[in-house]
């Protein structure tokens, strides 16, 4: 019996590491463990768009947090002249250029761990008194870096891009 790997992230991520497995042999499928939703209020995206100009950073905590970002993006708003961009990981940096950010303006670790820590120890030398950063992230999640970036005397706001819900799994996904 042949080994299967299961790729339990978001569909849309999901399917382009089942892909990556596959063309290296392996058998894979998809089985995601959350689904990601947009959210059905879209005002405080459409206003995080409008504030973004008076921003010193913008943090995007995913790849998800990006496309759900920029689905709400105000018809004729473009990515702020100069806004740096930052990234826990390569996919968030790849998803921020595929939207339209120049990639020169993404910050991200430069190598594992991909995570928060590591982001912030690309910032941690800048003086982040009175700068203004948005963190743009799901339904909750961890503060570390919001509390780092306040710490150094950043003001920081949040907005909410989308909602982590069970998924609707298939019969076939059951099964499996």
């Amino acid at each position: 019996m042949a080994l299967t790997v299961l790729v339990t992230r978001p569909a849309p991520q999901a399917a382009a590491w089942v892909d990556k497995l596959r063309d290296k042999g392996l058998q894979a499928q998809a089985l995601p463990l959350i689904a990601i939703e947009p959210m059905a209020e879209t005002t405080p995206l459409r206003e995080a768009w409008h504030l973004l100009p008076q921003r010193d950073l913008a943090m995007f905590v995913s790849p998800n947090a990006v496309t759900s970002f920029f689905a709400a993006r105000p018809a004729a708003r473009t990515w702020p002249r100069g806004l740096r961009a930052a990234a826990t990981g390569p996919g968030t940096v790849e998803a921020l250029v595929a939207a339209g950010v120049p990639e020169a303006l993404c910050v991200a670790p430069r190598a594992a761990p991909f995570d928060s820590s590591a982001l912030w120890s690309e910032l941690q030398n800048e003086d982040w008194s009175s700068r203004n950063a948005l963190i743009v992230r799901g339904d909750g999640g961890r503060d570390e870096f919001a509390q780092a970036l306040r710490g150094a005397g950043a003001k920081i706001a949040f907005v909410q891009a989308y909602q982590r819900r069970a998924p609707a799994w298939s019969d076939e996904e059951r099964a499996l």
